[in-house]
């Protein structure tokens, strides 16, 4: 068993929360916020102290993990943190902040003496739950003992990309991993929403591609949240897929490329949430293949000959 150590979570969603329950279950003094004090309440039946402001959360912590909603959210956040923290401790920043918001990060980092790591997650609810999560991360080789523990405990394995968290190589590779979840979900929603409109049985199709190149395990997951009305509570969020989605589009824009997949996914997700799915699992973005007026249950799968 490491040492332990105190680490402050800031934000407690779907990712956050889990990140800190598993950092609890591994016998570390967990302290947490959340904007929302209710997402955050729960976990002090796993020992984390429940702290009402960010700079009371981060007081007396080896290590503060920001899970937050995009970089803008983190920055400011970690500016009310200000008169807690102390030089020297270690920042581990898992949300997907973009390339832009990781250099920000950084430089307010710096300001504070704060070791900087670019350490966003690969995963979903059911791994972070699991304590599963691949996490990508980038920073100072000094310090490692520190984050290392926070890293073991959240995920099933590490890969270092750096020693540069203001350089953002996590943060590219989460963007480009992200690119292909997207693409991969929007694919699965189209196959199944084309398949409704031309009266055929998805299972036809899953039978037709089992066990070749074009079967893929995540095509069956996503694929039976649609057909099983299971789109909440959410693995990941419409609304955050679209500002991940944005994210991606940027990253091609300012290296001179043009995603047209990517961008097309994005305004699917983003039509998906303003038909009201912002809230379910990504995979809803099935809904926006059809009119506002139109959308069929998910409950009913895409046709009633479906398992």
């Amino acid at each position: 068993m490491t040492d332990k150590i105190t680490v402050s979570i800031l934000g407690t969603g779907i990712m956050g929360a889990a990140m800190a329950r598993n950092l609890a279950r591994a016998g570390h003094d967990v302290r947490a916020w959340n904007r929302s004090r209710d997402k955050t309440e729960p976990l002090a039946a796993d020992g984390a102290y429940i702290a009402d402001t960010p700079a009371d959360a981060v007081r007396g912590a080896d290590a503060v993990l920001t899970m937050l909603y995009d970089g803008a959210a983190a920055l400011e956040v970690m500016r009310q943190a200000v008169p807690g923290l102390r030089p020297g401790t270690a920042w581990v920043q898992s949300t997907t902040a973009g390339i832009d918001a990781v250099g920000e990060l950084a430089d307010f980092a710096r300001s504070h003496q704060l070791p900087f790591y670019d350490a966003p997650v690969l995963g979903t609810r059911q791994p972070a739950e699991a304590g599963q999560l691949l996490v990508l991360a980038a920073g100072p080789v000094e310090g490692r003992d520190v984050v290392t523990p926070v890293f073991d405990a959240v995920g099933a394995r590490t890969v270092w990309t750096g020693d540069d968290g203001a350089a953002g190589s996590a943060t590219r590779l989460k963007l480009v991993a992200n690119s292909w979840v997207i693409a991969a979900t929007n694919a699965t929603g189209e196959a199944l929403a084309l398949s409704r409109a031309l009266g055929v049985d998805p299972q036809d199709f899953f039978d037709a591609i089992a066990g070749g190149p074009l079967d893929m395990g995540y095509l069956h997951a996503k694929a039976d949240l649609i057909l099983g009305d299971r789109l909440t509570p959410p693995a990941f969020a419409v609304s955050t897929a679209v500002k991940d989605a944005r994210l991606i589009v940027e990253a091609g824009e300012r290296h001179g490329l043009r995603l047209d997949v990517a961008a097309a996914g994005a305004e699917r997700l983003r039509r998906a949430a303003a038909q009201g799915h912002g809230d379910e699992d990504m995979a809803a973005a099935y809904y926006a293949s059809f009119e506002d007026d139109s959308s069929p249950d998910a409950g009913a799968g895409v046709d009633s000959t479906t398992k």
